[in-house]
């Protein structure tokens, strides 16, 4: 398969969830490259339910691997509701279900990888444990969370388009998100995935029957330092991607696999203890058969 096709094929369902592109060869899922970063390891008012509103925007000009002088430009928007309970059920975490429903708007500007447009992404649902924060003299000092993240195949999809909001292929995506206070201002947070893709039985046509995207791991990371009491922390947040194991077409191994660094500013901005607002930068590095560009979020985070 010439590395054209195989470009395409990787790009099947390139942005769902949490906007990401893929690789030559792979039709990775979107997963959550940068849309979490500062305080991730709990929620900032405790039990409750919260709703978490991300807007982002994502432009590449360059395909790495893939063909010349085509660009992708996409806007999502996503809908997160979280209930965080107070009652202990394993090792002392706590449990809560985290459910996630995307839209997506999708813009390529080449004809070899033509675009769904606009429509709802896969649905996504992660029961979790949190538990409480570990405190020291001034404060906490470490808090972390453990999440069974599932990526269901809900959202529309063509198989005659290259670009699709949803990916029609179930993914299992559990993650480890942690933030350990350095001092009272200054803290650093992660989030490290785990991703398994199933199958997906009508990818775009290229002479295949079936495809199965590689495992990987990728994961946020972030420092923030409190400038404004209570209000204000300022700081870098980034993210990686790196295939682990091949795909495969029609059960047979694809030489190719995806790798991404990103790295820019961010901006927490708390309005009371139940509302904050999030501003994140990223800027691209060392693609290796995927897109690269930069990406653009505005996250707004509010406790009932």
């Amino acid at each position: 398969m010439k590395t054209s096709k195989l470009f395409i094929l990787s790009i099947v369902c390139v942005l769902s969830l949490f906007i990401t592109s893929p690789v030559v060869a792979y039709d990775q899922p979107a997963v959550n490259l940068g849309f979490t970063s500062f305080l991730d390891g709990g929620p900032p008012a405790g039990p409750g339910l919260y709703f978490t509103e991300y807007l982002q925007f994502y432009s590449a000009d360059k395909l790495a691997d893939g063909p010349p002088n085509a660009e992708v430009d996409v806007f999502v928007s996503l809908n997160q509701l979280i209930n965080q309970s107070d009652q202990p059920v394993l090792f002392g975490g706590k449990w809560g279900l985290d459910v996630i429903l995307p839209i997506v708007s999708l813009d390529s500007s080449h004809p070899a990888v033509p675009d769904n447009g606009t429509g709802i992404g896969d649905l996504l649902i992660g029961p979790y444990l949190q538990w409480d924060p570990i405190m020291g003299d001034k404060g906490p000092v470490f808090m972390q969370r453990v999440e069974l993240q599932m990526i269901f195949p809900t959202g529309e999809y063509d198989q005659t388009k290259a670009l699709n909001p949803g990916s029609n292929f179930f993914s299992f995506n559990p993650y480890w998100a942690a933030t350990l206070f350095v001092t009272p201002k200054l803290t650093t947070s992660w989030r490290l995935h785990y991703l398994w893709n199933a199958k997906n039985d009508d990818p775009f046509p290229l002479g295949v029957r079936d495809t199965q995207a590689g495992q990987a791991i990728h994961g946020n990371f972030a420092v923030a330092y409190e400038v404004v009491p209570k209000k204000l922390r300022l700081g870098l947040n980034g993210y990686f991607m790196n295939q682990i194991g091949n795909s495969q077409a029609d059960g047979s191994d694809t030489p190719a696999k995806e790798k991404v660094f990103a790295i820019g500013p961010g901006a927490i901005f708390s309005l009371s203890q139940d509302t904050h607002i999030f501003f994140n930068t990223y800027f691209e590095s060392q693609a290796e058969n995927r897109p690269e560009g930069d990406r653009y979020l505005l996250r707004i985070v509010h406790h009932f």
